[in-house]
């Protein structure tokens, strides 16, 4: 259990959290919200004892493992893998002392035993593969990966940690879209507490049972996922006259939207998708009422129709070809959202798009009166950082008045003196508010947005949901917030083995093709009968390979019981050198087990792909 009772943090001589009463019990998943800098982090620092409160308790067991993810890693030529399983620290304690005897190794050997440590490495494979690792990068040294892949390395090592506590910071950041379905998945059966700072509504609502919403200096417990939080706090928000007048303009522009769609939908499973998920909107829009962010695209600029066109294009980098043969045409008003595995090709798509790269055979060819508007991650740093948001709006309209570019900075979060400080001090998320600032004004007729709301809070996240449903231009999206792939595109593409072409179904459809493999058309009576006995076929040798393995496994673990009732025997210890033979024996039916083990493991999963 964590309690917290009249806890007090100061930074800097300011309450940051005053007089918190909060209880998490033992297994709970909590979701920790708030807006940006208003305390979630400094909370997460509390935990693990890096900060101390000001005043008040912070109770936690003191027998408690916390895990969490760390922030640095050293670029060693350790290989990926062992990094990933130094997140076991008692594992690897247990290692460190096997070279002990007698009784004291027989106690180390049993622990290593209980916690799994012979399996071990096939775990910490698992969580790998899960997170996107293929097998070469398992055994790559860490100093071969960039930032992003060492974040997903020390999210693995937080993982392999058997912990009671996991403490959470924006896990999904650095994740493609696969790895967080996967993500959600083992965190679904995490059996310890779970503390996640997240601002993906979607991966709140299918992982964690309550919410502990920062605010004003104070956290407070809803029970329920995300969207029951959003209900409750709607209706606390309601009772505010101000706010509610607010949120029902907000939910008329909404109506009217939904409205609009509804009459040129068709029946297709994407559009009826997307019209459920923006009828919930309403609901949504009532919790953000009092959202310090609120903006709308201006009219885009008028062009031809279609906006671009894509010709057999071969794309990459170099003249290596990551995309082949893909031709695209992008109409006036097109809603598209890209998917795919990481490293499929949806980036290089987008810069195809974008003109960021050219085609290496084919034709990009542009309509008239195009007018991009492009948003990137790599895009933020070419911001001038010695220089201010109203260094940056005024030169794209030197026209425009103070008083005007406040305005439009203020619907961005920028007011008082941030108008005038140098980006270079600013968050990720001020800097992506910033850029997506400088592209309103722009006014695009194709917008492209390439992994947009990293590092967005949830309120500046359900701004933008807003003000791209009711943008008039045409848009191309890759996101893994499934929230708002889901509510503001009517297509979706799926970018897989050099191809990019229309994926017949909605963003539901594609989890559950990754969590459960594409979906086969069902054959004909003949094939089918064909294919299934080619499937016994060829599990026939598999499941003999795995019996002869289970009939050695209990041979050795027979021997292994043997061993283990004379072990426990004291009057054993009398013969030395009988001692020291048994234990070697016991260390090397250990090992033999662990690798027969392994063995059955992958016959298994090569099995399991063939049922």
């Amino acid at each position: 259990m964590i309690s917290l009772k009249k806890a007090s943090l100061y930074r800097g001589g300011n309450p940051l959290l005053l007089d918190v009463d909060i209880t998490i019990h033992h297994g709970q998943k909590v979701g920790i919200t708030g807006s940006n800098g208003c305390g979630k982090s400094s909370f997460f620092s509390l935990l693990k004892n890096e900060l101390h409160a000001d005043s008040g308790d912070v109770d936690i067991p003191a027998t408690s493992v916390i895990s969490h993810v760390e922030q640095e890693v050293e670029a060693s030529l350790e290989p990926a893998i062992e990094h990933v399983m130094d997140g076991d620290q008692e594992l690897r304690k247990l290692e460190s002392e096997m070279g002990g005897e007698g009784e004291a190794l027989a106690h180390v050997l049993a622990r290593f035993e209980e916690i799994g440590g012979y399996s071990a490495r096939a775990r910490a494979s698992r969580l790998m593969h899960g997170l996107g690792f293929d097998d070469e990068m398992i055994s790559s040294p860490v100093s071969s990966f960039s930032g992003g892949w060492r974040m997903r390395l020390n999210l693995a090592k937080a993982l392999m940690c058997r912990s009671d506590i996991l403490l959470l910071d924006e896990p999904t950041n650095h994740l493609d879209l696969e790895a967080v379905y996967w993500l959600e998945e083992w965190l679904k059966s995490y059996q310890g507490t779970l503390l996640l700072i997240s601002h993906d509504r979607e991966f709140l609502d299918n992982t964690v049972d309550a919410i502990c919403h920062v605010e004003n200096r104070c956290m407070k417990l809803y029970s329920g996922n995300y969207e029951e939080f959003e209900r409750q706090r709607a209706a606390n928000l309601a009772q505010n006259e101000s706010a509610f007048q607010k949120q029902q303009r907000k939910v008329a522009h909404l109506q009217s939207y939904i409205e609009r769609f509804r009459a040129k939908a068709t029946k297709a499973r994407q559009a009826q998708s997307r019209i459920k998920a923006l009828e919930r909107m309403e609901m949504i829009s009532r919790a953000h009422a009092d959202s310090p962010f609120s903006f709308e695209f201006e009219p885009p600029l008028a062009s031809s129709s279609p906006l671009l066109k894509l010709v057999d294009v071969d794309a990459g980098y170099g003249l290596t070809p990551v995309l082949k043969k893909v031709t695209l045409a992008i109409e006036a008003g097109n809603r598209i959202g890209l998917i795919g595995a990481n490293g499929a090709g949806k980036s290089t798509l987008i810069k195809l798009i974008s003109g960021e790269i050219g085609a290496i055979s084919g034709e990009r060819v542009e309509g008239r009166g195009l007018k991009i508007g492009y948003f990137a991650q790599h895009q933020l740093e070419s911001l001038r950082s010695e220089e201010s948001p109203f260094w940056h709006l005024q030169r794209l309209d030197q026209k425009w008045t103070e008083q005007q570019i406040r305005d439009h900075l203020g619907k961005f979060g920028f007011s008082g003196e941030k108008v005038f400080s140098s980006v270079g001090s600013f968050s990720g998320g001020e800097k992506a508010r910033l850029s997506l600032a400088l592209i309103v004004r722009e006014k695009p007729n194709l917008l492209l947005l390439d992994e947009p709301t990293n590092h967005l809070d949830l309120e500046m996240r359900h701004a933008l949901n807003l003000a791209l449903q009711s943008y008039e231009g045409a848009m191309v999206i890759v996101s893994h917030d499934r929230h708002l792939i889901r509510t503001v595109t009517d297509e979706l593409i799926l970018v897989e083995d050099g191809k990019a072409l229309s994926f017949e179904g909605d963003i539901a459809d594609y989890g559950r093709k990754v969590l459960q493999g594409p979906v086969e058309n069902r054959p004909e009576k003949e094939n089918r009968k064909r294919i299934e006995a080619g499937l016994r076929a060829r599990r026939r040798p598999l499941q003999l390979k795995i019996a002869k393995l289970e009939e050695e496994m209990e041979r050795l673990n027979a021997e292994k019981r043997e061993i283990e009732e004379r072990i426990a025997d004291p009057a054993f210890y009398e013969e030395r050198e009988k001692v020291k033979a048994a234990l070697l024996r016991q260390a090397q039916i250990e090992s033999k087990l662990s690798g027969i083990e392994n063995e059955w493991l992958e016959f298994h999963s090569e099995l399991d792909t063939l049922a």
